[in-house]
């Protein structure tokens, strides 16, 4: 992977390596109830379609959050990893792993209709309702 927006990291233990290639620097926290519970707060990712090179797979460990989608993790240390659609092996990276975050930019937010009130950002961002989120990425539900 040679490009110029290719990003690479690590989980906490560095058993799990992961370099990919986002189409856009663009970080979209997603505040669903899921992600929320899975991180105790808004799951910050990278859209990184499949364009995703993992070493250290056998430490990942996933979890089938819904028929179109699984989750993964380091088995050794916990740290959150990836959002998956199944069906289009599509990631969405945790942006935490990532060693040079300096490049990144908040533009986005989906699930919006579900985030609670206690927090905010002041970044002005693309917000999208769960409804739109899966209107733009198919309705993999099916």
């Amino acid at each position: 992977m040679t490009n110029k927006n290719t990003i690479s990291g690590q989980c906490l233990c560095r058993k799990v390596t992961i370099t990919a290639v986002p189409n856009e620097l663009h970080v979209g926290p997603c505040h669903c109830q899921s992600c929320r519970r899975w991180s105790s707060g808004p799951f910050f990712a990278i859209d990184c379609k499949s364009d995703v090179v993992i070493q250290g797979e056998e430490w990942i460990k996933t979890y089938d959050s819904s028929d179109w989608a699984d989750r993964g993790f380091c088995s050794e240390c916990g740290a959150n990893l990836f959002y998956r659609l199944k069906q289009q092996n599509h990631y969405m990276l945790a942006v935490g792993i990532f060693d040079d975050q300096s490049k990144f930019t908040m533009d986005h937010q989906v699930f919006i209709d579900e985030k609670p009130p206690f927090y905010s950002f002041s970044e002005k961002t693309k917000n999208m309702t769960g409804e739109e989120c899966f209107a733009l990425y198919g309705d993999s539900q099916e």
